[in-house]
């Protein structure tokens, strides 16, 4: 459900949700797919914002749903939106960009879910518990 106090955030797939290894499909990065649940289940829209086109944007969609995942839209604004090269700019409406190349390059889903959602305990009680030992070493905590 869509709450008033949700975003809608575009998210890019290699190099933020999975390591870079294209046009293959890297290892999930480590709390990558339980953010996005956390953040799914909390009302927001997530958006798949990716250069990956036909039959490799097909293979990431494929593979988030097999991770629990199911997108908002997938690099359009809403499910709805025709794309149309000639008329229609890629870019698109989002409170948000989760991305690899952004300025400084990408923290980590652990420096993303603390910006969003505050101290680390937080994060502590959604994760699986056998996960905290590796938080702890990426974080030095």
């Amino acid at each position: 459900m869509f709450r008033k106090d949700s975003k809608i955030i575009a998210i890019d797939f290699d190099g933020t949700i999975v390591e870079d290894k294209y046009p293959e499909i890297g290892k999930p990065l480590v709390f990558a797919f339980e953010t996005l649940k956390k953040l799914q289940a909390d009302g927001h829209r997530l958006i798949l914002w990716t250069y990956r086109t036909g039959a490799r944007l097909e293979e990431a969609v494929e593979f988030c749903r097999k991770n629990g995942i199911e997108f908002y839209a997938v690099n359009k604004s809403y499910p709805e939106e025709k794309f149309d090269e000639l008329q229609t700019s890629r870019k698109i409406h989002a409170d948000l960009f989760i991305d690899d190349r952004n300025f400084g390059g990408f923290p980590g889903w652990g420096v993303i879910y603390q910006n969003l959602y505050g101290s680390e305990e937080d994060i502590e009680t959604i994760l699986n518990r056998s996960k905290k030992s590796i938080f702890s070493k990426l974080f030095g905590k």
